[in-house]
């Protein structure tokens, strides 16, 4: 793991459990300062309870006063009680959200994602986390494999709900030859969760061959049989040229299709039976079968949207809502120019298009769809680009006008996939890069600060 803030913040300092969590800030006149709290003390406990995590520190201080053991230095401690008003805040906020180390993920799958990087990239984007923490703070997919009694019983005891699970098929020779699980008692865990009164929403990634056609089926309708699961996404294999496991995924306009029609069978019998879709298809899977996409409301809010799944839909309802802002701030760039350059990978292309086109931007802005090398394989997303692949792309299609870049593309920290930065970007570019959110909002900010009189640059 690397030492960065996204890093820490996301998968929680390298410490063992139970040794309590570093206050990053205290409020001014507040419980904390009143009793004492200051930056860089570790709370160990409250009310005598050992906390891992921000899920502990939240479950033991629900009351109007708790109290603190605090580790001033190394082997310094002191007691403190910290008292509220109710409904007031404690005033402390925590350097992390896990206090202790991110339970990984001992699985080999055999379409892990992590496991088909290329070798030099920074420790952060090789862990495999496989932690039901995260999964309930962050909505992180996790096997339900590497789930240990103890963390059953607090599943259930602090109703840690929903959770976001990687279930991938039902029958069992399928799972141990796609999941390689040290020890696989994730059905029976899903099970007892779900007596618990724990809420699920379940990924299955689609396997040519392998989870898909009859097994896809029988997993549905196991799920279906449940209530609970509160929605199912399908995603599509992703695979690298960094490995020799896998040469196709969906990317065929037919397989594709054949995936969109065998669930929409299930999508209208659940709208039949729950009024609710529940099952959904990640966008890749119309977008290679050029497919129109469900309407809005068979999103059923968009339960996975960080999964891929409604990022289309979301972006054209939004881009049509601000269909007039965008033609006029189109109408604003010099004609005729490509004045503007949109930077995005393959696959959001054609919806970049439309939305141009339906706004009358063709000839004002020209659109730079960057094929992954990096990573290669059928990986085309925007947010997998690497910043070397939008340096090559804008050294063979110059431009003297604004590049927009999604911000998607970088961390936390500013940081693509291969570690470059948006000043290096520009630097090595030469190009005059403005970075944008990558929603219909984003690009109607892009277009209004690339005008030639705008004071937004």
């Amino acid at each position: 793991m690397d030492s960065s803030a996204e890093s820490r913040a996301v998968y929680g300092s390298e410490v063992a459990a139970g040794s309590g969590g570093r206050i990053a800030a205290v409020a001014d006149d507040s419980a904390a300062s009143r009793a004492g709290v200051v930056v860089g003390d570790r709370v160990l406990s409250a009310d005598g309870a050992p906390l891992d995590d921000i899920i502990d520190w939240q479950w033991y201080s629900d009351g109007d006063q708790v109290a603190l053991e605090l580790e001033r230095e190394p082997g310094e401690r002191e007691n403190v009680l910290l008292v509220r008003e109710p409904g007031q805040p404690w005033g402390l906020d925590f350097a992390d959200v896990l206090f202790d180390r991110v339970r990984t993920c001992r699985n080999s799958c055999a379409f892990c994602f992590m496991s088909q990087l290329p070798k030099g990239l920074r420790p952060a984007l090789y862990l495999r986390d496989d932690d039901f923490r995260l999964s309930f703070l962050s909505g992180n997919f996790i096997t339900l494999t590497n789930l240990t009694d103890a963390d059953f019983t607090r599943i259930g005891e602090q109703q840690l709900s929903p959770l976001y699970v990687s279930l991938h098929a039902v029958d069992p020779e399928v799972r141990a030859r796609l999941i390689c699980a040290h020890e696989d008692r994730a059905l029976e865990r899903f099970d007892q969760l779900l007596a618990e009164g724990i809420d699920l929403h379940v990924q299955i990634v689609l396997v040519p061959g392998a989870n898909d056609g009859e097994q896809l089926d029988r997993t549905l309708t196991w799920l279906a049989e449940r209530e609970g699961v509160l929605s199912v996404g399908i995603v599509p294999l992703g695979y690298t040229r960094h490995q020799s496991t896998f040469a196709v995924g969906y990317e065929d306009r037919i397989d594709a299709a054949m995936v969109i029609e065998q669930v929409q069978r299930w999508q209208f019998a659940m709208r039949e039976r729950d009024k609710v879709t529940w099952v959904h298809l990640a966008d890749e899977f119309y977008l290679n079968a050029r497919a129109p996409f469900p309407k809005t409301e068979w999103y059923d809010d968009f339960p996975q949207y960080e999964n891929g799944i409604g990022l289309v839909r979301s972006f054209v309802d939004e881009a049509l809502d601000l269909r007039a802002e965008i033609t006029a701030a189109l109408a604003n760039l010099p004609a005729e120019q490509d004045s503007v350059t949109l930077i995005t990978g393959v696959m959001a292309a054609t919806t970049l298009a439309g939305a141009l086109e339906a706004c009358e931007g063709i000839g004002r802005v020209r659109l730079l769809a960057v094929g992954n090398r990096f990573f290669g394989g059928n990986v085309s997303v925007t947010g997998l680009l690497a910043g070397i692949d939008i340096v090559d792309a804008i050294a063979k299609h110059p431009h003297e006008g604004a590049y927009l870049l999604p911000d998607v593309v970088f961390n936390a920290d500013g940081l693509t996939l291969d570690d470059m930065t948006l000043a290096q970007i520009a630097e090595q570019s030469g190009a005059d890069i403005r970075l944008v959110s990558c929603t219909a909002g984003g690009l109607l900010f892009g277009l209004i600060s690339a005008a030639p009189d705008s004071d937004q640059k």
